[in-house]
């Protein structure tokens, strides 16, 4: 039975598998034909929704090759549709580190045309408005609703950095603050090639704008891509040259609290438990700056976020009671009260309901779980879908029961972009 005959076989159309998974109906058509195969992230829930292992999954995607197509690899896809919001987006991602690269070769010639733009107001204006930029994503419920404005304000930098006479420097900062905003919403979409270019390309843009800290920043983000997918020692040599960057960083900003945080987390998936405290000690410091060292942009780390952060590595590294401790202390906080943060508190939830599945707590899967999956829904949230079907793999048993059995029903029709 091949991935097309399965979906008939339960009753779904290419339009509505799509639909679940949060795909275009013609990347269902393209699985179907092998002409490619799904991304890591979509596998599993492309699997929950065909209600197949992931076993039974390659099987099903091995049949139209097994019949004499060609591999994946070996036919050309389809050219992407010059209207897609991404494709537009790369575009402009393109095009102002080709313009970065070539202003920053170039001598400046005079100071006061640098002085003439900042009076202007115009790099100024962009760090004005990328500061926005992070304030409509954190309050928006649908992150993805953020990403046409971002595009818009890209191509303005893109003119902005095209008629530039002085130092280029403050405007690549404001594209490197850019870059990782779209990547943000790219990694909350699951789109994680798109993340990852957009942090590349922080990263490179910082260098050109000596930013050391957004430099770090870019880095750190980068990071997260490769724990998403398990690549936890890539994480830990990313987040290594993260500390160095910060080192040369402000050190009246957070930068360096914030890479400790990260570290803790892939320490955590490496099963170190001694380096993940450490880490998690070492941005506990953080509370020690003030109020004003926190951007509220590109670098927003100012504690807030670690009882969960510290209760989900312990989460990862099985130690449940500390776990559960931390995260419920966590649910508390203000900033996790519900009708709050919708992505933050969907994450708590969702690894409450991960200590009930290793206890084996039919009772407390369902609880946590259940209000998770009414948050994912009403944020359109990819990330923490990600992390609800992400707990179907450790139902285990407790699938027995009728109502796990119901929660993993809803999980599967979650969108994961």
């Amino acid at each position: 039975m091949g991935l097309a005959k399965r979906r008939k076989t339960l009753g779904y159309s290419q339009e509505k598998l799509a639909q679940l998974l949060g795909v275009d109906r013609t990347t269902v058509g393209r699985w179907e034909s092998g002409r490619i195969d799904p991304q890591p992230p979509q596998r599993r829930g492309l699997a929950i929704a065909l209600q197949v292992s992931l076993q039974e999954l390659d099987v099903l995607l091995a049949e139209p090759r097994a019949a004499g197509q060609k591999p994946v690899g070996q036919q050309s896809s389809d050219p992407p549709n010059a209207g897609d919001t991404d494709e537009m987006i790369r575009r402009e991602f393109l095009r102002i580190l080709t313009v970065s690269g070539a202003l920053t070769a170039l001598p400046v010639e005079e100071a006061e045309a640098l002085s003439e733009g900042v009076r202007r107001g115009m790099p100024a204006d962009f760090a004005r408005m990328n500061s926005h930029l992070w304030q409509v994503y954190q309050l928006a419920r649908s992150k993805g609703s953020v990403y046409p404005v971002i595009r818009d304000q890209l191509t303005t930098l893109n003119e902005a950095l095209a008629g530039n006479r002085g130092s280029p420097r403050p405007l690549l900062s404001a594209a490197a603050d850019l870059f990782q905003l779209a990547g943000e919403v790219a990694f909350d979409g699951n789109r994680y090639s798109d993340a990852a270019a957009s942090y590349s390309l922080a990263a490179s843009v910082g260098k050109d704008a000596e930013a050391y800290d957004l430099w770090a920043c870019a880095l750190v983000r980068h990071a997260y891509v490769d724990m998403s997918e398990q690549r936890f020692r890539q994480a830990v040599q990313m987040l290594g040259a993260a500390e160095r960057l910060a080192s040369r960083g402000d050190t009246n900003l957070a930068t360096r609290h914030w890479v400790a945080s990260v570290q803790a987390e892939a320490y955590a998936g490496l099963g170190d438990l001694d380096a993940c405290e450490r880490a998690m000690d070492q941005a506990e410091t953080v509370r020690d700056l003030t109020a004003t060292s926190i951007n509220g942009g590109w670098l927003r780390f100012d504690g807030a976020r670690l009882a969960e952060e510290r209760g989900s590595r312990y989460l990862q590294l099985g130690r449940l009671d500390l776990a559960e401790h931390a995260l419920k202390d966590a649910l508390g906080q203000t900033a996790l009260a519900s009708g709050q943060s919708y992505r933050r508190r969907g994450a708590v939830l969702a690894d409450l309901a991960s200590i009930g599945a290793k206890r084996h707590d039919a009772e407390q899967v369902v609880t946590y779980g259940r209000e998770a999956i009414s948050l994912a829904r009403a944020s359109a949230s990819g990330y923490v879908a990600r992390r609800l079907q992400a707990l179907c793999d450790e139902f285990g048993p407790l699938s027995r029961d009728h109502r796990v059995a119901e929660l993993g029903a809803e999980i599967a029709t979650l969108s994961t972009p």
